[in-house]
């Protein structure tokens, strides 16, 4: 009886002790935009800006039938917390001020909703995702770092002009499917994570992937890392885990550089 009198006064202990679900939601909501805006900060850093195209996008940890995105016109370089957009699936900002990117909405929108499981989207038109792009061709294990990719990326072939019919972002989502990415034929690169961070390692290093194997092309005749090895390898460096860690490394760099991003 004296256990069980303990145990008991333990578990109200515990209740008492329990997280306020409403501050969990809003941490995990604040760092969320956090790595938005850092990740669009990073993409200005690393030139994958064109004009007003390009957009990154994080589902939001409570109403999950929302997301929040960059405003158009805002340059990467200059985002901060403040000016990120919080959009429903219906194409409403219901928080922020800004104008939304029709394409943001047409292809975003249709990849929150058909993949429950995908937390962040990524998409600019970087040089050389959009050089690779125009081959209509999947990535090579020509690297080790090429292997995260290795059986996880698809080519959606189907150019239509700029994305703003629905139908055509419910293609981009199918076309996805359970891969980390896909390549937009005479497009650009797209890449998907279970974090912002993930999502944006994934777009950086594809975008470099892309850049190394047209200079190899380039240079000769590149050999691939064999089937059995690029498998083996894409488990080491393809993961979740590999995608959320090799970002923070980033993340910190930026915030460093750039701490007016917070705000």
């Amino acid at each position: 009886m004296a256990q069980a009198a303990s145990d008991l006064v333990m578990n109200q202990a515990d209740d008492n002790m329990l997280p306020d679900v409403e501050e969990d939601v809003a941490a995990e909501r604040l760092k969320r935009k956090q790595r938005l805006a850092a990740s669009l900060r990073i993409f200005g850093k690393f030139g994958f800006d064109e004009g007003v195209a390009g957009h990154i996008t994080v589902r939001d940890p409570e109403h999950l039938d929302h997301f929040w995105v960059n405003p158009m016109g805002r340059s990467f370089k200059q985002m901060r917390v403040s000016d990120l957009l919080k959009v429903d699936h219906e194409g409403n900002v219901v928080e922020g001020e800004g104008l939304l990117n029709g394409a943001a909405f047409t292809i975003h929108s249709r990849i929150h909703m058909h993949h429950p499981e995908v937390t962040a989207a990524a998409h600019s038109h970087s040089i050389y995702g959009k050089a690779w792009s125009s081959l209509g061709r999947k990535l090579d294990p020509l690297t080790q770092d090429a292997c995260a990719f290795y059986g996880d990326h698809a080519v959606f072939e189907d150019y239509t002009g700029v994305v703003l019919d629905l139908s055509e972002g419910d293609r981009i989502a199918n076309a996805l499917g359970d891969n980390k990415a896909v390549i937009l034929q005479n497009h650009g690169l797209l890449t998907v994570g279970q974090s912002v961070d993930e999502a944006c390692w994934w777009f950086v290093t594809m975008e470099r992937s892309c850049q190394a194997q047209l200079l190899a092309e380039a240079a000769g005749t590149p050999r691939s890392i064999p089937d059995e090895m690029a498998e083996h390898t894409a488990a080491q460096v393809g993961s979740t885990l590999a995608g959320w860690f090799s970002f923070q490394p980033l993340y910190d760099v930026i915030v460093a550089e750039q701490p007016e991003l917070l705000e």
